[in-house]
């Protein structure tokens, strides 16, 4: 069986979680590739809200087994706050969660300094989470991380973490004047976390690769999204990894070859967390209201995200980059009650049209986007399941999106709950 990669299409918080959820009802194996805790993927199931930041949101299905990849890098005490909150709802873990051995770990020195980091850049920060994210993955490729396998060994991980902090502490005492770690203090709590986790550790790229050989199917999930990629999204406001699809096959150690379905997130509006470049951004009431009736705040940082018109430019550009065999379109019912809805189809740049999307920032800041009016609909669609029994004016905006990007639309999501959604492979919604 191949493998189906969800990627979200623009600066993430386009509604993977209830995607991945859903599709997990088909597949074998639910897989995330990159990315770390500070990505929020949200469930609604029954009457509860979930949020999940590490464990792939498979694991509430019965028989999924549930993969974090070598490309993830991993908070020991999220992983595993979030293993509690699991069993507590009455869903077994052990046994159907695997942990990459090579993933590496978010230290307390990586949170420290990207916090003090951010406070020194000032006017000039990125937004980033906190979470320590970014100065893990600087650790990994300098050559210096430390991995979920040096928790075997005390003596090594004793070494490999004095060498470490006693540079960070010199970064943190010398550049930000900020106060020293303590590096037995962290062991201790680290070789504890081993005790915990060491069920979980497997060598997750042999088990997959022997599950895809024995004809399972895996559905690999992203964080974040495409406009966020280190080298394809805004630089330098992005994440410190790859939510595009290589990030799956490196992710993970799974052949490009197996890969069959590249299925886009695509909200129906756009949103942004944090600074950079937002060509459609509304700071008005039309953005105030997207952002109340999409009760747009981040599900990791509770920060309200900026909201604006849907960035045809920038979907295309993701679909280009990502290969989308096919499209899903989330939270379409939170344009219901607009009279009017825009969608930027070109950009105007020096005077001049384009349709290319220029991820340099100094061009991004400067484009002016050139809308497409359309008229909007005020009927609730919320309990709508068929393509056709959306109102009019909602079925052409959906057509115009997958004309424009030249791709089908596959699902259609209408509220927050996995059964108000519309999913249907062979909607016609794309150009001939």
């Amino acid at each position: 069986m191949p493998v189906s990669v969800v990627i979200g299409s623009q600066w993430g918080d386009e509604g993977k979680g209830k995607i991945v959820d859903l599709l997990s009802q088909e597949v074998d194996i639910v897989a995330r590739y990159q990315g770390g805790a500070n990505a929020g993927h949200t469930i609604c199931w029954g009457d509860q809200t979930f949020v999940l930041h590490l464990v792939p949101s498979g694991i509430f299905h019965e028989g999924v087994t549930c993969v974090i990849g070598n490309g993830v890098v991993i908070d020991p005490v999220a992983v595993m706050e979030e293993i509690r909150m699991i069993r507590e709802l009455g869903y077994e873990v052990e046994g159907r969660l695997f942990i990459s051995h090579n993933a590496h770990l978010i230290m307390p020195y990586h949170k420290r300094i990207e916090q003090v980091r951010e406070q020194a850049r000032d006017g000039g920060a990125i937004g980033t989470t906190g979470r320590g994210i970014g100065p893990a993955y600087v650790d990994k490729f300098a050559r210096t991380g430390i991995r979920v396998v040096d928790l075997l060994d005390r003596d090594v991980l004793r070494t490999k973490l004095t060498r470490a902090i006693e540079e960070k502490n010199t970064l943190l005492r010398g550049v930000y004047g900020a106060e020293e770690l303590d590096v037995d203090a962290i062991i201790e709590e680290y070789v504890e976390f081993d005790k915990r986790i060491d069920p979980y550790v497997t060598d997750t790229t042999e088990y997959l690769c022997q599950a895809l050989r024995a004809g399972k199917h895996v559905l690999a999930e992203g964080a974040q999204g495409s406009l966020l990629d280190v080298d394809f999204g805004t630089y330098p406001y992005v994440t410190s990894s790859h939510p595009t699809v290589g990030g799956c096959c490196t992710g993970l150690g799974v052949p490009p070859t197996e890969i069959e379905r590249v299925i886009g997130i695509v909200k129906a509006y756009c949103t942004r967390v944090g600074n950079g470049p937002f060509p459609t951004e509304l700071e008005d009431a039309t953005g105030e209201q997207l952002r109340n009736v999409g009760h747009e705040y981040g599900a990791t940082t509770g920060r309200p995200r900026r909201c604006g018109w849907l960035d045809l430019v920038a979907l295309r550009y993701t679909s280009m980059v990502n290969g989308f065999t096919d499209l899903a379109i989330t939270k379409l019912d939170v344009l219901s009650g607009l009279d009017e809805l825009k969608v930027c189809t070109r950009y105007r740049y020096d005077g001049k049209e384009t349709t290319r999307f220029p991820s340099e920032v100094q061009t991004l800041e400067r484009v002016e986007p050139v809308y497409e009016s359309f008229p909007g609909w005020q009927e609730d669609i919320t309990e709508v399941r068929r393509f056709e029994d959306l109102p009019a004016n909602a079925q052409r905006y959906l057509r115009f999106i997958a004309e424009q990007v030249g791709v089908e639309i596959s699902m259609i999501s209408t509220g927050p709950k996995r059964s108000q959604t519309i999913v249907d492979r062979g909607l016609a919604l794309a150009a001939d």
